[in-house]
């Protein structure tokens, strides 16, 4: 009986530690070997950034750094270290809108994009 008891409980632990588990999934872009194709900073990325990111208590000024409104964002990204043209998959722009924040960058286009920019060497266009 009391042996039971404790087989339960350890089996009801173990479920439950179990289903308590976190992953951090970061997402693919949707292609890694095709060659980058042409991205207009101006305007491709930054309509992507003002839909999404540049939003109210997100990446606005005085917020969550880098700020990504349209007179600062490729300042802020390029100069602030979120972007690695020499390893792109490195970035932090990259890995962020892959992991964390890919529930706010939803479109894998979209994502495919940003990282085409970087690929390309993140040019000011």
């Amino acid at each position: 009986m009391k042996s039971s008891r404790i087989l339960i409980g350890l089996l009801c632990c173990a479920g439950l530690g179990l289903s308590s588990c976190y992953k951090d999934v970061i997402l693919p872009p949707a292609s890694t070997t095709a060659p980058p194709q042409f991205v207009s900073f101006s305007n491709d990325l930054i309509p992507i950034f003002s839909a999404n990111c540049a939003l109210s208590g997100c990446h606005v000024p005085g917020s969550q750094s880098p700020t990504l409104t349209p007179d600062l964002a490729y300042d802020q990204l390029v100069g602030g270290g979120y972007v690695n043209t020499v390893v792109p998959e490195k970035s932090i722009l990259y890995i962020e809108i892959n992991g964390d924040m890919s529930i706010h960058i939803p479109s894998a286009d979209d994502r495919q994009k940003i990282y085409d920019w970087i690929r390309n060497g993140a040019p000011n266009n």
